[in-house]
């Protein structure tokens, strides 16, 4: 059995947060970001070792991190694929403070990579896959900006579903104790696709922060939390990437859901492992890996 961190670790926020920050300074071009997320898709496509990409760029910040992103999601879009979905990335204190930042990370879903529960997973596709539980949830509503910022509660007269779901993760073998912001967000936070099982029949009579979640393997619990872990929310992860998406002149469109984050640890699967993520008695989604 395999459990593991969350992304990213503790260390010293003041230092991390001067290395890493949200200030503009030297952008890259755009043959520049096309180079580094082309050559990020190459080393997905052959599964290679993972390895920084800062090193690619003259200032390694979380703009020019994101204007690769940008050109990561326009080649695969070229390529016939449809965001259907967002994903919220470092949703606790502990793993953003280890990455150097002091809010999440986001990255795109395809459709693509997107299936219904029960699941299924080759591993010998991914170099190295991780499984996270989370809470999905579906807009009913375009989270255009507008003159006030969102929040947990505009949210939540805009939900239209929620889902028990899992995320795939691909770390690709990463250095954990090496990681840094700007791979996270230019390698699109990591996703390799969703698992989502059925709606909740009522979301809005789930109790959203403190029903218990957990991750059996094989029968066999390996991890618990609460709905609320990450952010304290799953609606604040939302409100938190309709604003930053909005910033970026980007938003979450009717019909597309959040990933708003793991609450539980980590999960590395292995070959003919039966994995299940329940939430309290009110629904579950399941991933068979082979």
């Amino acid at each position: 059995m395999r459990l593991g961190i969350q992304h990213c670790c503790e260390s010293d926020n003041s230092v991390q947060q001067s290395t890493w920050s949200d200030e503009e300074g030297m952008l890259v071009n755009e043959q520049e970001r096309v180079e580094i997320a082309t050559s990020f898709i190459e080393e997905l496509d052959i599964k290679a070792q993972h390895h920084t990409l800062a090193d690619r760029v003259d200032d390694p910040s979380l703009d020019n991190a994101y204007l690769v992103q940008d050109a990561f999601i326009e080649i695969m879009v070229g390529r016939g694929e449809q965001i259907v979905a967002w994903k919220v990335a470092l949703t606790s204190k502990a793993m953003q403070e280890f990455c150097g930042v002091d809010h999440p990370l986001s990255g795109a879903v395809f459709d693509s990579r997107v299936q219904s529960s029960p699941g299924q997973v080759a591993l010998s596709d991914h170099r190295h896959l991780g499984l996270e539980c989370e809470i999905a949830v579906q807009l009913g509503a375009n989270l255009d900006p507008g003159k006030t910022l969102h929040t947990k509660e505009t949210i939540r007269g805009m939900v239209d579903a929620c889902y028990p779901a899992f995320e795939l993760i691909e770390d690709r073998d990463a250095d954990y104790d090496q990681l840094n912001p700007f791979d996270s967000v230019s390698e699109n936070a990591w996703n390799a696709g969703v698992v989502l099982g059925s709606p909740f029949a009522s979301w809005q009579d789930l109790d959203l922060v403190n029903t218990p979640t957990v991750l059996e393997v094989n029968d066999e619990v390996l991890g618990s939390g609460q709905t609320g872990d990450a952010l304290g929310h799953p609606f604040e992860a939302v409100a938190w990437l309709a604003n930053h998406l909005n910033e970026r002149g980007r938003s979450i469109k009717a019909g597309e859901f959040v990933m708003t984050g793991s609450t539980v640890i980590t999960y590395f699967p292995q070959v003919a492992d039966q994995v299940k993520f329940s939430v309290g008695g009110h629904g579950s989604v399941e991933l068979a890996c082979s």
